[in-house]
């Protein structure tokens, strides 16, 4: 066993039973290939709850600081995470993660960059767009729905594939293509 399916085992036990947590539409999460999930982000918990609702290991991107701390930061590599330089471009992470789906891989990200205090779906960053415009990755929108705190069940919803063959060919915008994944997101959540 791997340490990523060590650590995702480890994170289900204790974390599926206290938030309740349920997933729908893993079938819209390609077997193979190159695929970006894209989800809202309202806590902390957001990267590890969508890491064991998604049938594919993920790649995260995670603010730089969390890979301060030896033992954390330890984990963080063995759970395929790698750092981003926050509030600036940062090329090696953007080329980390264009790496990741030229082999094929499942990239995370969350493209409000922050989490929402309020909970409200907020403008995704370009980054999301730049990903999805610079590969042939399958967009998979995400989003989670309900409150950690609550005693109703989390939902993490994954919606069907974001449509970008007209995007690609219109040679939309990163932020329009962002935009456009927001939307799908927002819509997740709005029908659940």
């Amino acid at each position: 066993m791997s340490f990523y399916q060590f650590a995702k085992t480890a994170v289900k036990i204790f974390l599926k039973p206290k938030y309740k947590v349920q997933s729908f539409g893993t079938e819209n999460i390609p077997k193979e290939g190159p695929v970006i999930i894209c989800s809202n982000h309202i806590s902390n918990y957001d990267p590890p709850i969508v890491g064991i609702t998604s049938p594919r290991p993920i790649h995260f991107m995670a603010k730089e600081e969390l890979f301060d701390n030896k033992v954390f930061g330890f984990i963080l590599r063995h759970v395929n995470a790698f750092p981003i330089k926050r509030g600036m471009s940062d090329r090696n992470a953007l080329r980390r993660g264009l790496e990741v789906l030229k082999d094929g891989h499942v990239l995370g990200l969350f493209p409000e960059g922050t989490r929402s205090k309020t909970g409200e779906i907020k403008r995704g960053l370009a980054g999301a767009g730049f990903f999805a415009l610079r590969s042939k990755a399958t967009i998979v929108p995400c989003a989670i729905i309900g409150q950690y705190k609550s005693k109703n069940p989390l939902k993490v919803v994954y919606g069907k594939p974001v449509n970008m063959e007209s995007m690609r060919a219109n040679k939309s915008s990163a932020q329009e293509v962002t935009d456009a994944i927001m939307e799908e997101i927002k819509k997740i959540k709005e029908n659940h």
